[in-house]
Order: structure tokens, then C-alpha cells, then sequence
């Protein structure tokens, strides 16, 4: 089994900001500016805040406008020339060939990463997932956040689920929050440069990814 990030893991670009961008250009007024909610984050506020008046600026919305928007950015944002991570990309498609089932875990939401799981052939998407009232719209909060520790905690859940060990096991992340991640599983891969990473990778003889960018890679690379 393989677990990937998404997010300048797979895809270039932040998922979640990328999707609320687009949105928010096609439908002026619906959603307030996301550069302060940014600013904070680079200004060191919590993430758990950060991410959580993310969520919030979306009640109200049915969710199937919501998950049906999330579609059609997706649609758009695919055929870019630079949508992928080439090389993890071509990695995934090979874990696929070899047999292996791919995952994808990821603090986005379903939304943004319905389409994507999907056209990967991923098994299954472990994210962030929206609370929705019994009126079938957002309510703003989160069942389950898919942040720091919480992704650990539920690949271990789906590992132990699934009666695979983790030893036999591969994950890819290309940031130092994945790191948990990383070393939970037998073999490992970085993708770009993050020093805390490539540490991991000179030390454990983990895979080293490049993170340049192209378009999509059809199943075999």
C-alpha cells in the first residue's frame, strides 16, 4: 500500500486555497478574501484557527453545489501545463502497476480531492471532512480535521483495518509535518527540498523525488 500527500506532493498548488480562489473570481461577494486568513498563517497563528475559519466561511452552502464546484475547478485545474509533481506522479502510477493500492491523505477536502482520487485510482481519500446539517447545507465545523497528527492517527486506524503492517508499507510527503507519516512506514519518499526531510533521506536511505511540475501523466507515465 502507498500513501501520498497531495498537496506540493502530487499537485503543485495548495488545494484548498486554489479552490476557494477560483470560486471566489466566478462568484463575487460569496466568500470573503483569503490573503488574511494567509497572513495569519504566515504571521505563526495556530493552523488548527487558521484552518478552522476556513471551514467556517462556507456555511450555509447546500453541499452539492459545494462538491459540484470542487468539480468543476478540478476540471480546469488539471489540463494546466503544471498541475502535477511529475515525478511522484510517475511514482504513483508505478505503485499502481506493481499492484499496490494507493491512498491519499491529505488535510484538503473532499471537494478538491473527490475528482483527483478518483482519475489516480486511489483506494481510498482520507481528508478533512465537513460537517452537514439534516438541510444538506454546511454548517461550517469539521467531523474530522485532517491536520498534523490526525493524519497519522488515521492511516495507523485504516492500516489496522486493513490487516496490512506498516513495515510493508510506503508513504511520500514533501514537507516536514509529514514526517510522522514517513517514518510509520517501511519505505519512504521525499518530494522537493525541505531540510528536515532530506535529512530523513540522507540518514535513512529514503527515495528522493524531484519536485518539478508538468502536465498530467496518463497510467504509465
Amino acid at each position: 500500500m502507498a500513501f501520498f500527500d497531495v498537496d506540493e506532493t502530487l499537485i503543485p498548488a495548495k488545494s484548498m486555497v486554489a479552490f476557494w480562489r477560483w470560486w471566489a473570481a466566478r462568484e463575487p461577494g460569496l466568500l470573503p478574501s483569503i490573503d488574511a486568513l494567509l497572513a495569519r498563517d504566515r504571521e505563526g497563528s495556530r493552523r488548527a484557527e487558521v484552518n478552522r475559519e476556513y471551514y467556517r466561511a462556507f456555511a450555509g452552502i447546500p453541499v452539492t453545489e459545494f462538491l459540484a464546484a470542487g468539480r468543476r475547478w478540478y476540471a480546469e485545474y488539471r489540463t494546466g501545463p503544471d498541475a502535477f509533481v511529475t515525478a511522484a506522479l510517475a511514482s504513483l502510477h508505478e505503485h499502481r502497476a506493481a499492484g499496490h493500492a494507493v491512498v491519499l491523505v491529505s488535510g484538503s477536502h473532499r471537494a478538491c480531492l473527490e475528482q483527483l482520487a478518483g482519475e489516480l485510482g486511489a483506494e481510498r481519500l482520507l481528508c478533512t471532512e465537513q460537517d452537514v446539517g439534516p438541510d444538506g447545507r454546511l454548517t461550517g465545523g469539521v467531523v474530522r480535521p485532517m491536520i498534523g497528527e490526525a493524519k497519522v492517527a488515521a492511516v495507523r486506524a485504516f492500516l489496522a483495518r486493513s490487516g496490512i503492517p506498516a513495515r510493508e508499507c510506503f508513504a511520500y510527503g514533501d514537507h516536514s509535518s509529514d514526517l510522522p507519516l514517513l517514518t510509520g512506514v517501511g519505505r519512504a519518499g521525499v518530494v522537493g527540498e525541505d531540510p528536515v526531510l532530506l535529512e530523513h533521506a540522507e540518514r535513512l536511505g529514503w527515495r528522493r523525488l524531484s519536485a518539478r511540475t508538468g502536465p498530467w501523466l496518463p497510467g504509465g507515465g
